[in-house]
């Protein structure tokens, strides 16, 4: 039987609210934080034609390094002495978060890519197309939780390595950085037991949410944008727990199946 989980969905600024939370509470955290890539200094592709890059007001920080300084540490207070952090990024944000989990003294267990075969083509010619997203996973001390196993039988019995391929998907919401259920699914899985606690901080349209419901695990989230936070609600309210987990088969069976789409 699965255990007995909880939802909490908070709307503010992360770096307020983690510090309202108890301590060694989660025994995941997921972040995608904000790169701020978004101003009038920054260009992107839309519709096939160069524009401003604006993702919102989330996304435009004075200083980013202080920033990711002053939310990591916010959320090693929360995280379990077991627990994982995993950090996405590009180069843009990947370095400053590096340094952050270096000085804090944080255990950096891999730094994993995500290759995206599909990803957008490069409008400019004079540099190669991006086609990377890269993820830090750290934890507190060399004692964590990390389902080795899980991860082996995912990849068809091989050694998991930290070069994902996975394609893009389309985004099912209005959220420009939106991640692929996938990704999650895979992340939570071999990070994480059933009845664990996952917090995201920076939760967007809620897809760390929803996979967490569905796994059987309890989650905290927290977004500052009204919209993100109201579209991410209805997700996960509406995200049913995979009963299949906690009956007839063992968790490790199910997961395979339903991930052999990776590789």
């Amino acid at each position: 039987m699965a255990k007995s989980t909880t939802i909490d969905l908070l709307k503010g600024n992360a770096l307020e609210i983690l510090k309202q939370l108890p301590a060694k509470n989660a025994n995941l955290i997921f972040a995608d934080p904000p790169y701020n890539l978004s101003g009038k200094n920054h260009l992107t592709c839309k519709n096939g034609k160069v524009a401003v890059c604006y993702k919102g007001k989330w996304d435009q920080i004075d200083n980013i390094h202080e920033f990711n300084k002053e939310w990591i540490q916010a959320c090693i207070r929360v995280l379990d002495d077991r627990g994982t952090i995993w950090i996405s990024g590009t180069l843009h944000n990947h370095p400053s978060v590096g340094v952050v989990l270096k000085k804090l003294g944080l255990w950096i267990i891999n730094d994993i890519i995500w290759y995206k075969p599909n990803a957008a083509p490069l409008l400019q010619g004079n540099r190669l197309a991006p086609s990377t997203e890269l993820i830090w996973l750290a934890s507190k001390t060399k004692n964590y939780y990390f389902d080795y196993d899980l991860a082996k039988q995912i990849n068809g019995g091989k050694q998991m390595r930290n070069l994902w391929k996975m394609t893009a998907t389309r985004h099912l919401t209005p959220h420009p950085t939106e991640k692929p259920e996938k990704l999650l699914d895979r992340i939570v899985s071999i990070g994480s037991k059933s009845g664990d606690t996952i917090l995201d901080p920076f939760m967007g349209s809620g897809t760390t949410g929803v996979v967490a419901k569905r796994l059987g695990r309890a989650f905290i989230g927290i977004e500052i944008d009204d919209e993100y936070y109201d579209i991410a609600q209805k997700r996960i309210n509406s995200t049913r727990v995979d009963k299949s987990l906690f009956e007839d088969h063992t968790h490790k069976k199910i997961i395979e199946s339903r991930q052999t789409v990776f590789t």
